[in-house]
């Protein structure tokens, strides 16, 4: 049997180290991350950290495109169960927001991501975000379901919108009592859109 191509071995390195950053940047934060501990726990040394992410914010950076992505991912998932653009939409933005109660979205996403990293906004795996929601606001125009707004400017507000919600929900003292005002506020905001009052 033919041994891992560089590649291969670059790319199992690179999952490891994420996999350990996420699993210490949860438990731990960012700050009281230790890299000595995270690259020792899976067998690499910092040089592979260092080859692969830079640094260990190019390490918080790959460990929240990751999770951002995932987010991302299984709030679509929720959203095209509906099989209504609009509902799904809604069911979206809304799970989007309740993924903040999660510890581990809380700690790395929501809150060392921004404070590390800057505004989210601009992080690249919001940008396909939007895109997704994007699409979503020009079918719903194109049906005559939502105002004939700019399709970008609607899509990056009610993108806004959600990701700030959950950047409360996290930041908050109790984020299980923010979290249905924060749903509550999303969905009265985004039928301001609609182009019949629901």
């Amino acid at each position: 049997m033919a041994g891992k191509s560089r590649a291969e071995m670059m790319e199992e390195n690179r999952a490891k180290l994420i996999w350990a950053a996420r699993k210490a940047f949860a438990e731990k934060g960012y700050a009281n991350a230790s890299m000595d501990e995270l690259t020792a726990e899976v067998g690499l040394t910092r040089g592979a950290l260092y080859h692969n992410f830079g640094d260990k914010r190019g390490l918080l950076a790959a460990v929240v495109h990751q999770i951002d992505n995932e987010m991302a991912s299984r709030a679509q998932a929720i959203g095209a169960r509906l099989q209504d653009d609009w509902e799904g939409l809604l069911a979206e933005g809304a799970a989007y927001i309740e993924m903040a109660l999660d510890p581990e979205v809380q700690r790395i996403l929501l809150l060392d991501g921004p404070a590390v990293l800057g505004d989210p906004s601009q992080w690249p795996s919001q940008s396909s975000c939007l895109e997704v929601t994007e699409r979503t606001v020009e079918r719903l125009i194109a049906k005559g379901f939502l105002k004939p707004v700019d399709a970008e400017a609607a899509a990056r507000l009610l993108n806004g919108v959600a990701l700030n919600a959950a950047l409360w929900i996290a930041a908050s003292e109790d984020p299980k009592a923010v979290l249905p005002k924060a749903i509550e506020a999303f969905r009265a905001l985004a039928t301001g859109l609609l182009a019949k009052p629901a």
